[in-house]
Formats: C-alpha cells, structure tokens, sequence
C-alpha cells in the first residue's frame, strides 16, 4: 500500500515535471516565433532618390532588395514634415500637439510611453544606432549609441549607454553600420526576438559625401525637375514666403562647398550670417588625409566657378547650385545604400531573414529642386511624401505595391501587432498587418491628416495643417497670414495651382472641410493648442531662444499679424 502511494507520488511528480517542461517548450517556441524587428531610417531622403521608385537620379540596388522582399508604399507620409518632430511621432505613435515635440524648438515630453518600451519589458532585446536628434538616453534601450543633434559626417562624436561620450575616427554611415553589425555579431542573444533601430544622418545637410565617392559624384550632372524655375504665382502666399530657394537661400559654402575665401574674391554675401560658419565647422572635423582628399575633389569646383562667375545670370547660377546640390546629395544617399547592403548581406550570411521585419523610410521627404527648392515642411508631396519599403519574409508577398494612405504615425501599432504586444491606448495610428498580409479590405482609413508648427524660425513655411485625401488636398495656413488652399492631386500632380475659389470645386470644398473638422476632432487638435504654442514660441523669439529668428524679426510678426487681424 505504501508502494502504491509512492508510485503515484513519483508519477504525479513526474507528470508535473513534464506539464511544465511543455509549458516552457511552448513559451520558447512562442518567443522564437516573434518576429525581429530592424527599423532603417535615413534623414531627409526623398522618395525621389530611391530606384525602386524612380531612376532618373541614383540607382539605389540595396535598398531597392527590400522591395523585391516585400511592399513598396506609393502614398506614405508623415504628419509633420521637420525631422525631431517625425521621430516623436514614430516612437509614440502620437500627433506633435500630444508628444509635444511639435517642431525643433520645442521639447520632447518626455512622459510620453514609447514603443520600444513595450518591446523592452515584453522580453525584446532592443538597440538603437545612429541618429535620434533628441535627447541623449532613449529610453527602452538595451544598448544605444547615437549622436549628439544634428551629429557630423566626419569623424563623429556618439553618446553612448556604457561608455560616455565618444569619438569614432571615419564617415558617419559606414561607422553606425559598424556598430549596428557589431551589435547583432557579440551582444545579440540568438535566444531572444530583438528590435534594432539603425539611423542614418544621411543625406541631411551638409550632404558630406565619402571620399570614395567624391571622384564620381562631383563629376555628374543630372536632369533637372520640372519646376525648378516656379514663381509660386496661382497659390497662397506662404509659398512665395518660404526662405529654401536654392538660388536665394541655400549656402555658398556650407551647402555648395565653396571656399570661404571665394565669396570674399567675389564679393558675394554669406547667406544668412552663418554659411560660411557651416563650412568652417566641417573641415575642421578632418583629419589632415581626409582634408588633402577633399580639396582635390573641391579646390577644382572652386577654380572652375571663379572663371565663370562674372558672366553668369541668375538662371546659370540657379542650374549651377541645383548641380552642386545634387552631387553632394546624391553622393551621401551612394554610401546608405551601399551600407544597406552590408547590413542585408550579414542577414543572409547568418540566417536571420527568415523571421524579421525589414523597414526602409526616412524621417519625411525632400524637395531636390521641385518648386525651386530644397528642405522639406510643406504638405506639397516631395516632402508630405516619404518613402516606406516593408519585408516580411513569409508574410508580405515579394515584389508587392500599396497606394494605402499611410502615415509614421502608424509605425508603432503595426509593430506591436507584429510583435503580439498590446499597444498603449493613447497611440492614435492604425496597425499596417492588414495591408502587409494581403487583407486589404480590413484597411478603411480614406484620409491623413497633417499639421506643420515651426514658423516663425529657419526656412519661414508658414503653419498649416491639412486633410489629405487620394485625390485631394485642403490646407489651412493660419500664422501670420490666414489663407485656404485646394489642390486637386489628379490633375494637378505638380501643385502648381490651387482652385480653392474655383466654384467648380465648391461641393468637393465642402466635403474636405467637413472631414477636417472631424479628423481635427479625432486627434483632438485644436486652435486653442495651435494659439498656446505660437504665443510661447513668441515669447521664446523675443528672449533670443530661437535659431533663425531674433528679437527684431518676432516683433514684426507680431505686428504684422495685427494688420491682419484688424483688416
């Protein structure tokens, strides 16, 4: 009888054993099947500079694989086209009047839950590498080195998790690769799902090539856009405004990499007081090698615009900027590719394509010359736009397009869903797994909303928020000026004309009002938030706390807007 008791005892032990060796058996094989997230995000790079969207100006056959992987996104945006603020959205799937990073100026709140938090404490591994521009300890990070701001192409300084502050000798987007590979080779536990977050600063301004490029992109010329001469006549005002004309505002030397001392012999002026500054502080990041590199590429271009200068007219000097612009430009996206490659290749090598999610974007898009301009803010396409590549081996059908009216703001739930994470009940964007998944119909959503903050200050784009449909958009541009746009996307696709008083469009009008209202109403925008900022940004100007906007030219905002108001 004893024996009897002691057998069960014994098979009652040895069934629990083998109920809980099952249990965790199903957990691991539950935790293996998440999917590996990494995240490759670019700076500024519009969708114009990608091959597997256009070829006319670079051939881009790395990032290009991530679409023959996966899906292209022909109509993916950002909610607010200004780098700091895109990334804030991205990390907590929130419109910028609720993350509080509503444009470069203004701080980054930074109770705000971010999604690689979630990831963090659901048993991710996560790290990030590169550029965040906000904020020096990220947080939901196991590891991260990023750097500091804008950050430097050459030579660039990283504030990292474990060892402080520090420098790294060689270009930018060849050394976060390093690290990011460094990362997956000796720290990843192949246990566990991770979440990487690789960063490029490329092709952010200054647009610093590497040397190895210099030869070939100094010496190209490339086709220039249609609108590259637009007077911005048949649209509100704010396009006329706006200070990113290549020929009016884009640097000499900072930007075109004129020597300092060639202004002076001609006698041109230093665009806006700190171009010259610009060039300044990049040489001097040189090591005497990389220094005697670039003057052999650069010192010629010099030569050549001294002899030509005198006889040039504002036409020829705009074709030539445009050119200058475009190698530089052109030449830093060659190495992001190139480095997207590497990062492709060691996935392959080492078996870890198979479960992982693959993203290519940039933080917004670009202008490369549309309307005359460069830099991004408006909710024209070249900069609302930004370029969206997904692979999903297994999941996403290889070699698949999307005209889904996406958004950054979607970034995180789409993850989250991937990952079998709950999201926070604050994020306001929608999952993208229908769309990845072949589930097309689950996807409702026929309007993006969109809301630029950053005026007063560099590049003066005007504020403005807007509705954004497949064929429409209406933009309210509200501060100083208060003015309406209607652009109708189909048959307009250069937004050259807006037909807002166009009585032909009037029940169109009306419609897209109404459904702004709601989208406002939904993200819970508001013009008593839009005032609250203004009024702060204002007071912050006239205190000397804002880059590009001093005292002076605050109050004449200021005062203008009473002009207006009392009309």
């Amino acid at each position: 009888m004893r024996l009897m008791k002691k057998s069960r005892v014994a098979f009652g032990v040895l069934l629990g054993i083998g109920l809980l060796s099952a249990c965790k058996t199903e957990e691991q094989s539950s935790a293996q099947d998440r999917p590996n997230i990494i995240f490759i995000m670019s700076d500024d790079h519009a969708y114009q500079a990608i091959s597997a969207y256009s070829d006319h100006l670079i051939e881009t056959p790395n990032i290009d694989r991530i679409a023959e992987m996966g899906m292209l996104f022909t109509q993916a945006s950002v909610t607010n086209s200004i780098c700091a603020p895109s990334r804030a959205t991205i990390l907590t799937g929130k419109h910028s009047h609720l993350n509080g990073k509503i444009d470069n100026h203004f701080p980054f709140d930074t109770t705000n839950v971010t999604f690689p938090q979630l990831f963090q404490e659901a048993g991710y591994q996560t790290a990030m590498f590169g550029k965040l521009h906000f904020g020096n300890n990220p947080k939901g990070f196991d590891q991260f080195k990023i750097l500091p701001g804008q950050g430097s192409y050459y030579n660039p300084d990283f504030i990292t998790k474990n060892e402080g502050r520090i420098q790294v000798e060689g270009y930018v987007t060849d050394i976060v690769t390093d690290m990011t590979l460094d990362w997956l080779e000796k720290e990843r536990n192949p246990e566990d799902p991770f979440l990487l977050m690789y960063l490029h600063k490329s092709p952010h301004r200054p647009w610093l090539m590497a040397e190895r490029h210099m030869e070939e992109f100094t010496k190209r010329t490339f086709p220039e856009p249609a609108t590259l001469f637009d007077d911005y006549s048949g649209r509100t005002s704010p396009a006329a405004e706006a200070e990113m004309n290549i020929l009016d505002h884009m640097g000499w030397s900072g930007d075109n990499k004129l020597k300092p001392e060639v202004l002076k012999q001609l006698g041109i002026a230093d665009v806006g007081g700190y171009d010259t500054i610009r060039f300044i502080n990049q040489i001097k990041r040189f090591t005497p090698s990389q220094a005697k590199n670039f003057k052999k590429y650069y010192d010629p271009i010099s030569a050549d615009f001294i002899e030509k200068y005198p006889k040039m007219t504002d036409e020829e000097l705009m074709r030539w900027k445009y050119q200058r612009y475009m190698q530089d430009y052109l030449g830093t996206i060659k190495a992001v590719d190139e480095n997207v490659g590497r990062l492709l290749d060691y996935l392959e090598a080492n078996d870890l394509m198979e479960n992982t999610i693959i993203v290519y974007t940039s933080d917004q898009g670009f202008y490369l010359g549309e309307h005359g301009w460069y830099d991004k803010r408006f909710v024209y396409d070249e900069s609302f736009k930004t370029p969206l590549l997904v692979a999903w081996p297994g999941k996403v059908k290889p070699g698949t397009r999307s005209d889904a009216l996406v958004q950054n703001l979607d970034f995180a739930q789409t993850f989250l869903e991937a990952a079998g994470i709950p999201a926070s009940d604050e994020m306001q964007g929608e999952s993208m797994i229908p769309l990845l998944t072949g589930n097309e119909d689950q996807w409702t959503r026929d309007a993006v909303y969109y809301h630029y903050y950053e005026y007063p200050a560099e590049h003066m784009v005007n504020r403005h928020y807007a509705i954004v449909t497949q064929d429409y958009k209406l933009i309210h541009y509200y501060f100083v000026e208060d003015e309406w746009e209607l652009i109708d996307r189909k048959n307009d696709p250069m937004e050259l004309k807006n037909v807002y008083n166009d009585p032909a469009y009037a029940e169109i009008k009306a419609d897209l009002h109404q459904r702004l209202d709601g989208l406002r109403e939904k993200y819970k925008d508001s013009n008593e938030l839009s005032q609250g900022y203004i009024n702060q940004l204002l007071e912050d100007a006239e205190a000397g706390k804002v880059w590009g906007i001093n005292k002076e030219r605050a109050e004449a905002i200021k005062q203008r807007r009473k002009e207006i108001e009392s009309r």
